[in-house]
């Protein structure tokens, strides 16, 4: 039961050993490739691991991580690692933060000041939010995670009891990608507990053993949803195949290369975000390679790809057969340029939607992408329900 003051050190011979790893790289070829037609560009990697190599300071953002609150706790065995910020307006109500992949706990971050003190940030200070951001089981400082089975379902139970040992019985939830299937999960299973429920990404939480959409969902204004869908998973889903099937294999090589490592994730933040080709629209260089640093550090690339496996391979099954599915109050933000687009008929069938916004841009990492968009679209979800938590 015991939750510890968390603080991160990396040693200074972790960091060494990467700059020998960064200066000795066997390069791959790489030709007619600039459109990243083929995959990761290698001119742009080049580039980006230049800078980590004479410009980019992990101990500058090692301090900037560490002046938010971080805490660990071990629950069924396994360390979680969480941030958590008390809020400041009168009577916050608590928010868990769900990430996904490629994703780290540090991806909320933008999110946590307008959300624990919305009057510095113009906004209302009676809207203000106790904010956890768990890495999820197997990511992060969430590790070293041994425990085989761990996926979305089972860490909804995981944060369950995390939420109950931090003192909130009731709490409200926001995901996205897998964070999103966890706080659907929370509002399907856990109702009760729930405040509401807040996503960026739908998708039926049997998604894993065959659960589909209805094509005739679609209204004809949100064809071209079901056009960006169908080209996702027909042309993005390499990784996907991969990661559900043998993580392990890959595993070896991306925890061995921090290039390696570094192009399978800067891959898909430029392909996933709204950033028109130019992943830097979005991210920084230090973005990128802090996300990369992340999961360099704590070596945990093996167990986050081991997560979609864990979902293929533990299927979904429902705690109820009442409808909608997701009985708690849901809100859903629907960022345009994100990977999979689902329905409104669908999803006022699915979920208890209160809430329905629309945004013409951003993409799959809506809180890094736009967080003031994110963060004011939370906020007036859950001042409806407030009254209730």
């Amino acid at each position: 039961m015991q939750i510890e003051p968390f603080s991160i050190a990396v040693p200074d011979e972790t960091l060494i050993d990467l700059r020998r790893r960064l200066d000795h790289a066997r390069w791959a070829e790489d030709f007619a490739n600039d459109d990243w037609s083929y995959g990761t560009s290698g001119a742009y990697l080049r580039e980006l691991v230049d800078y980590w190599r004479q410009g980019y300071d992990w101990r500058r953002h090692e301090r900037e991580i560490n002046a938010i609150p971080q805490f660990r706790t071990v629950i069924d065995d396994m360390p979680i690692h969480f941030q958590h910020v008390r809020g400041k307006g009168p009577k916050p109500i608590p928010l868990l933060l769900s990430h996904g992949w490629p994703w780290t706990f540090w991806d909320y971050h933008k999110l946590i000041g307008p959300l624990t003190d919305p009057a510095a940030h113009g906004l209302d200070p009676a809207n203000s939010f106790d904010v956890i951001v768990p890495s999820l089981p197997g990511y992060g400082f969430s590790t070293p995670l041994k425990t085989p089975g761990i996926n979305f379902w089972s860490t909804a139970d995981i944060f369950v009891k995390l939420m109950e040992r931090l003192g909130y019985r009731r709490f409200a939830a926001h995901g996205g990608d897998w964070g999103a299937f966890i706080s659907a999960q929370l509002g399907h299973k856990y109702a009760d507990r729930l405040i509401g429920t807040h996503f960026t990404l739908m998708a039926p939480l049997d998604t894993f053993s065959g659960g589909q959409v209805p094509p005739e969902d679609y209204s004809e204004a949100e064809k071209p949803w079901l056009a960006r869908t169908i080209d996702f998973f027909q042309n993005e889903a390499g990784y996907y195949a991969l990661q559900t099937t043998k993580p392990q294999t890959v595993a070896f090589a991306l925890n061995d290369s921090p290039i390696g490592l570094c192009s399978w994730i800067v891959e898909k933040r430029r392909k996933w975000s709204d950033c028109g080709g130019e992943v830097e629209r979005r991210f920084s260089k230090d973005d990128l390679l802090t996300t990369v640093m992340i999961y360099w550090i704590t070596q945990c690339y093996g167990t986050s790809a081991r997560y979609y496996y864990e979902a293929a391979h533990r299927p979904w099954t429902p705690s109820h057969d009442q409808k909608p599915v997701v009985q708690a109050p849901t809100g859903v933000a629907v960022f345009l340029k994100e990977v999979v687009l689902q329905p409104k008929r669908w999803a006022e069938r699915y979920y208890n939607l209160k809430r329905w916004s629309v945004f013409a841009s951003g993409g799959h990492f809506a809180a890094m992408e736009e967080p003031e968009v994110l963060s004011r679209d939370i906020g007036a979800f859950f001042k409806e329900l407030r009254k209730g938590g």
